[in-house]
């Protein structure tokens, strides 16, 4: 789309504030673990220490991750993609180039329940999708014919943006 200055067109997040609980749970894991490691009064071997020691980090290291890169998500439009990105580090991250879109359409209500739960989420009926908590979003049908959706506040105006970018290109 020529004619527009460089930079985002459109710009909207979503946040989730329970995940902040999740993550504490997995900080709690995770220092449990570090605790384990470093002050076990445990005499009866090494590997039910070690095993628990792992355990513990491996749980918390993915709860925090798991939690913490879906807290929040952050959709960009430029002249050329829409860009998701989550969390506050911007990862996991996917860019859809709008020259892939055939139509955009703005979905009232969006639960988890719908993609099997938060996050980065894939089913073969639906496609893919980006939950970070339940209410509005924007869904985008692909010209491979897979969906993408993506739960983000102020989506209808993200669905009016894209359309117009798509009749641009028709037209």
């Amino acid at each position: 789309m020529t004619g527009h200055p460089p930079g985002p067109l459109w710009t909207g997040r979503a946040t989730n504030r329970v995940q902040w609980v999740l993550a504490a749970a997995g900080a709690a894991a995770l220092a449990l673990g570090i605790e384990l490691a470093v002050d076990s009064p445990w005499s009866s071997g090494i590997v039910p220490l070690l095993m628990s020691v792992i355990g513990c980090l491996a749980v918390g290291v993915l709860i925090l991750y798991g939690t913490l890169a879906f807290v929040e998500v952050t959709v960009t439009i430029d002249a050329e993609a829409l860009e998701v990105r989550c969390g506050h580090i911007g990862l996991p991250r996917r860019r859809v180039p709008l020259a892939e879109v055939v139509s955009a359409e703005y979905v009232a209500h969006v639960t988890p329940h719908q993609w099997g739960g938060w996050g980065h989420r894939w089913r073969p009926d639906k496609g893919t999708a980006i939950i970070v908590r339940r209410g509005e979003g924007l869904a985008l049908h692909l010209g491979d014919g897979k969906l993408f959706t993506v739960t983000v506040d102020d989506a209808e105006n993200a669905v009016r943006i894209i359309r117009a970018h798509l009749r641009a290109l028709a037209g």
